[in-house]
């Protein structure tokens, strides 16, 4: 299509208003515009838009003009151009031009307020807090404002232009689009999880025609939670006031300012302050040694915790927690919880022994029960701790008492071993008729009265685990054999078997015999000594290690408090004195049974043993030539001293035994019948004994 050449005469406000109009259609070409003024506003734009310019119609009129637009309002001009002309040229007046011009400023106007309308709406679309969305009448999405999106979870790009039914599946928009009616507060579950409640609109035109539809809806997930705040707002402040005032820990809270907000009844047990003495006062109030945690947490907004200071009138000792209580960002006070130091000592003490109680029921004893700070049994426990790191056999020697069971467990406990069986045998209480079978086993048939389908001995027990042979001197020189071929070949044959049966055991032997020279006299096996001495371990007596025995005393008067009830908190100077001066025969053992001798025969009220308290003991014979070392006669009857010290005896001998009649009597070298005749003359019986005040 060939485009309309046109001149425009006159640049002022109506020729510049038509150059604008023309420039924007296809079908015009402007050739130049025209005006006798030179700063007209319309030859400067016609500048810009590269629109050649002139002062003189007359130069243009003949360049194939097809229309000429007569913008200067002037007559006489308009007469001139029509005069000059071509026939083929249109040529439109100035009133025209002026109509055309005001025309187009008012549609420039009311376009810009339409805009503006429009960003409005938006605007005010965008602010609300429900969402909005709007479809066209095919369905798909023309509009979406951010409330709409933050609650789809979608963005604005990802929803217009596109069906509602991808948005949306369970959406009822397109039914509104067909029954033209609206739905009121309707209940939605979208696909992200949220429940809203929403209201559908249909857009109708004038012609009664469905333009599309609208929906407004709110997320009434966060109502609800919002509602439930607000009903269990009181509630929860009810509960959480009576957690704090039922709890056993000493609880403060302060504001913001570090004024005192609430106290719990512990915290007045423990400090001796009332809530009168404390809400509503300074956080220093309490404070009689050291620094006000809640203010050092108010200013630094960081807990502090394990601080130690003294609290109230009575100074009291206490370990202090305190942490900023902090909502929404914004610090509203401060927490603090307060321990009792005295109670913390003494749950400490209390959990140590549980500790002690409560661990394996095979393996119970750790290198920290093991009482020793004397250079003889530190040596022994590095030697223990290094011995534990290898696979090695451990030979415990020492005399009888001095804890070479301890020792085992320990070794077990701190090998890689530690989380397999731990297996104790005594070879001195097993009869030697049924010891082979107890270690080895046996299968089916093996002997008279055996289990059917045999019977696992101790070492398949200890399978990958720990076995401790205590009194391995007591073995007979055949067993010792087979317990050396064990030691060689790492298997075992059960007894009435014939297949070896592989084991991976650690052996813990101890003796409390001279092994050298049991050697000498025949009496065990120089290859089983060279197999079990590969790391001997020396546990020094008692009477070796004086500076061991106060914490010693110490470790078993807590120990008898919890196996008889009693509450004895200290050990008098001359009682240790008295301790010290004795040879101890039977090592910690013995010491322990006179320890518990004392506490039996000590009133209930009593709470320090003290010398009296600790029976008779011979004094070390420092000087054996020394007349005055001889023990004087006292007046005492014999009979009256023999059946003293034979009820001493006894006593000792049956605790020492765990109150086992069978193992007592053995001991004493005596029969069962007689252990019983004498148990009962001196009224020696468990409950007593254990219940004595």
């Amino acid at each position: 299509m060939k485009l309309k050449r046109v001149l425009i005469v006159g640049a002022g406000k109506g020729g510049t208003a038509l150059l604008k109009l023309l420039m924007e259609t296809e079908r015009m070409e402007i050739v130049a515009v025209i005006d006798v003024d030179p700063e007209a506003p319309g030859l400067a734009l016609a500048r810009s838009l590269q629109v050649s310019v002139g002062h003189d119609w007359r130069a243009w009129i003949h360049k194939e003009i097809d229309i000429v637009i007569e913008a200067t309002g002037d007559d006489q001009v308009f007469k001139e151009i029509r005069s000059a002309r071509q026939q083929t040229t249109v040529i439109i007046p100035g009133s025209v031009a002026y109509i055309t011009s005001e025309l187009l400023e008012e549609k420039e106007s009311l376009v810009q307020e339409l805009k503006q309308q429009t960003e409005n709406q938006h605007l005010i679309l965008n602010s609300i807090h429900d969402g909005m969305i709007v479809i066209q009448a095919d369905e798909k999405v023309s509009f979406i404002n951010q409330s709409a999106e933050r609650i789809l979870g979608m963005e604005k790009d990802e929803v217009v232009g596109h069906p509602i039914h991808q948005i949306i599946p369970s959406s009822r928009l397109p039914q509104i689009l067909k029954s033209k009616r609206k739905e009121v507060n309707q209940k939605l579950e979208l696909d992200n999880g949220k429940r809203i409640i929403t209201t559908r609109i249909p857009l109708i035109g004038s012609d009664q025609n469905v333009l599309g539809a609208y929906a407004v809806f709110q997320d009434i997930t966060e109502v609800v939670d919002l509602a439930e705040e607000i009903t269990n707002l009181k509630e929860v402040q009810t509960m959480l006031e009576a957690i704090i005032q039922s709890s056993d820990e000493a609880i403060s809270v302060v504001d913001e300012n570090g004024n005192g907000l609430m106290i719990n009844p512990a915290y007045t047990r423990i400090t001796g302050l009332t809530e009168g003495d404390i809400v509503g006062k300074p956080a220093t109030v309490d404070i009689s040694e050291g620094e006000s945690m809640h203010m050092k947490v108010l200013k630094t907004r960081r807990p502090v915790r394990g601080v130690r200071l003294k609290v109230g009138p009575a100074k009291k000792d206490v370990l202090v927690n305190v942490a900023p209580v902090i909502v929404d960002g914004k610090l509203k006070g401060s927490v603090g919880v307060l321990h009792d130091v005295t109670e913390i000592q003494s749950l400490t003490s209390e959990l140590k022994r549980a500790r002690q109680i409560i661990r394996s029921l095979e393996a119970k004893y750790t290198f920290d029960d093991i009482i020793g700070r004397s250079p003889e049994m530190t040596l022994a426990l590095e030697q223990a701790k290094v011995g534990a790191k290898t696979p090695a056999t451990v030979l415990l020697r020492g005399e009888s008492g001095t804890g070479k069971e301890l020792f085992a467990h320990a070794i077990h406990n701190e090998s890689k071993r530690r989380h397999n069986k731990f297996i104790r045998v005594n070879c001195a209480a097993i009869d030697e008729s049924i010891l082979e079978s107890e270690l080895f086993g046996y299968e089916d048939g093996a002997f008279s009265g055996a289990k059917r389908g045999g019977k696992k001995g101790l070492f398949e027990e200890a399978n990958h685990g720990s076995i401790f042979l205590d009194e391995i001197g007591e073995l007979t020189l055949s067993m010792q054999a087979k317990l050396l071929r064990v030691l060689q070949e790492n298997e075992i044959v059960r007894v009435g078997g014939r297949k070896s049966v592989p084991v991976d055991v650690r052996v813990i032997a101890a003796t409390n015999i001279n092994l050298e020279k049991a050697i000498m006299t025949k009496t065990f096996r120089e290859d089983l000594y060279y197999r079990l001495n590969r790391l001997p371990i020396y546990i020094p007596p008692l009477r070796e290690r004086n500076e061991d025995m106060k914490p010693l005393v110490e470790y078993l008067v807590q120990k008898l408090n919890e196996d008889y009830g009693r509450n004895i908190k200290a050990v008098s100077q001359e009682a240790l004195d008295k301790l010290e001066d004795y040879e101890w025969p039977g090592n910690v053992r013995e010491l322990e049974n006179v320890m518990g001798r004392a506490m039996i025969y000590m009133d209930h009220q009593e709470e320090t043993i003290l010398a009296k308290h600790i029976p008779l003991l011979k004094k070390r014979d420092l000087h054996p030539t020394d007349d005055s070392s001889l023990t004087k006669w006292t007046g005492e009857k014999l009979q009256e001293a023999v059946d003293l010290y034979e009820k001493q005896l006894l006593a000792d001998a049956y605790m020492a035994h765990q109150f086992n009649k069978t193992q007592t009597a053995k001991a004493l070298g005596i029969s069962i019948r007689n252990l019983y005749y004498k148990l009962e003359k001196y009224n020696l019986d468990k409950d007593s004994m254990q219940n004595f005040s």
